[in-house]
């Protein structure tokens, strides 16, 4: 695979590398920034959510009914082009949880009055609590599913965190400009942004990481520029110029909702089936933070955050030397202005 931006930097700021992505999961929220501060070493953890309060990205649910990060010029045709295809389904949700089209739509006339009141941002409390005052019932799992219909239509998304809490803003108001490329241009800019950062990768991964059709990724696949790639006999697509980067190489401390092992179908190039029962167990899509050296996964890693040092320990799931890890773990430490303490029990 390439570097995605482990090492080889093409760019310095989080724009840049949300722009370089396309789009990086992020329904948990320190995994993202964790994400990014490794692909921006010598960053901290404020300096990275002082960028995310620019503007200049986004979250919302663009694909796979997941949130990521996204370009914030990028949300409105992204939300048409993929995340509409999880609206397929929702008359059936709203069968479960006892709402309809009516009810959806009043949320979303409450929520924009609400905001625009709110001065276009407000914590998700407040959010909830402007549904519940217009008469609507946010109880169980209601609230949550009707904010995320009033961001999968484009009206809302989620703002950097105020506090412990989240905050959804007026979607219009948060974009400073708005991209708006054709429908075969969105499916060409996609393409070309997944195989830059996840290449080489097959059709089926980028139809996977989109939900686009097979059909849909094949166009936009040949309208990329992209470059065939032979991989042990399985036809990959690349784009040329992330080819000459190069693959990844060093230690790596990754977060577990990192696009290192989420873009892909098949992660048996970076890990193998043993090990990946250890870092998503159970198979419940919930990934476990990992070492990565040169590519490969050689352990996991969960740290504890104290008032004076941040505590890592590492569960191996291959033979190495811990001290070559550490200066990856460093790098996360600093990233938290935090000393480092090592356990690997």
């Amino acid at each position: 695979m390439t570097s995605l931006l482990l090492g080889a930097r093409s760019v310095d700021d989080v724009p840049g590398i949300v722009e370089w992505f396309g789009a990086m999961q992020a329904q948990d929220l320190n995994s993202v920034l964790w994400s990014l501060g490794a692909r921006l070493p010598g960053r901290t953890l404020p300096e990275i959510v002082a960028e995310t309060e620019q503007r200049q990205v986004v979250r919302t649910w663009p694909m796979r009914g997941t949130v990521h990060l996204i370009p914030s010029a990028d949300a409105h045709w992204m939300l048409d082009l993929t995340g509409v295809r999880q609206l397929t389904a929702v008359n059936k949700r709203w069968d479960y949880l006892g709402l309809d089209e009516k009810i959806a739509n009043r949320a979303m006339e409450i929520l924009a009055a609400a905001l625009a009141a709110g001065g276009g941002r407000l914590p998700r409390s407040e959010c909830l609590g402007a549904l519940a005052e217009g008469g609507l019932d946010v109880t169980g799992q209601r609230g949550y599913h009707l904010l995320w219909y009033a961001s999968q239509r484009s009206l809302t998304a989620i703002a950097p965190n105020s506090g412990a809490e989240q905050t959804f803003v007026l979607l219009d108001e948060w974009v400073p400009t708005r991209n708006r490329p054709s429908r075969e241009e969105g499916l060409a800019i996609l393409a070309r942004r997944y195989f830059r950062s996840h290449g080489p990768a097959t059709v089926k991964d980028f139809a996977g990481w989109t939900t686009l059709t097979l059909t849909d990724s094949r166009a936009g696949i040949a309208a990329a520029g992209l470059v065939a790639v032979d991989v042990d006999g399985v036809e990959m697509w690349a784009d040329p110029e992330a080819l000459d980067a190069g693959p990844v190489t060093g230690w790596w401390a990754l977060p577990g909702f990192d696009e290192y092992l989420l873009g892909y179908k098949d992660r048996s190039m970076m890990a193998t089936k043993e090990q990946l029962a250890k870092i998503v167990p159970g198979g419940n899509g919930v990934f476990q933070s990992t070492l990565v050296h040169d590519g490969r996964v050689m352990a996991t890693w969960k740290r504890t955050l104290g008032k004076k040092a941040v505590t890592v320990t590492v569960l191996p799931l291959a033979d190495f030397d811990l001290d070559d890890a550490r200066p990856a773990l460093e790098g996360f430490a600093g990233y938290l202005g935090l000393p480092l303490i090592v356990k690997n029990p």
